[in-house]
């Protein structure tokens, strides 16, 4: 018998163990390890046979990670759309309170953020330690995904555990664009 290891879930064949319970030789733990490595594999047909066979679309793992996060993060665009349309909640957080858009932010994979916001993920939403999408893509240079977090919605005043604001990391970094992007920003809700 070849044994199927969770890290390679093509070597399963076509169709994925059920879910809701043992399948064959696989355990329920062994049917959600090959599920998560299918979205952070970016695996979408996989993916949507599983969903199809019942796993829930916000399966919670080791650390709070999602498919949507490890999708997200890993940037599967076509993993992303099966699992938002499947119902994937954008706003799960993990253990340290990071969303999948945190994620995209911190990357830049600006497609992904903005099926996100579509899908009506929280711009503003902070993590564990009060920073935000928009401060990842600041601290990051992501410059273009600030200008797209400013355009949802994003807060550049919302500060941090530490008393920090984007803005002041934009200033910290001497990012000009940033500053002349805020400053812009600001004169347009005045």
């Amino acid at each position: 018998m070849t044994q199927v290891s969770p890290q390679n879930p093509r070597s399963q064949g076509a169709q994925p163990p059920a879910a809701g319970g043992a399948y064959g030789s696989f355990t329920q733990e062994q049917v959600e390890a090959l599920f998560i490595n299918a979205a952070r594999e970016g695996e979408a047909d996989l993916l949507s046979s599983f969903l199809d066979a019942g796993m829930n679309p916000d399966l919670q793992v080791e650390k709070g990670y999602t498919p949507l996060i490890l999708a997200s993060y890993n940037g599967h665009i076509e993993a992303v759309s099966v699992l938002l349309m499947r119902g994937a909640s954008p706003d799960l957080q993990d253990e340290k309170g990071a969303t999948a858009l945190a994620g995209v932010a911190f990357k830049g994979f600006l497609p992904i953020a903005r099926m996100l916001l579509q899908a009506g993920a929280q711009v503003d939403l902070p993590n564990a330690v009060g920073r935000t999408p928009l401060m990842f893509a600041v601290m990051f240079g992501r410059d273009d995904m600030a200008r797209l977090l400013l355009k949802a919605g994003a807060s550049p005043t919302h500060r941090d555990g530490e008393g920090l604001n984007a803005l002041d990391l934009a200033q910290r970094q001497g990012n000009a664009a940033l500053l002349a992007l805020f400053k812009e920003h600001e004169a347009g809700q005045a």
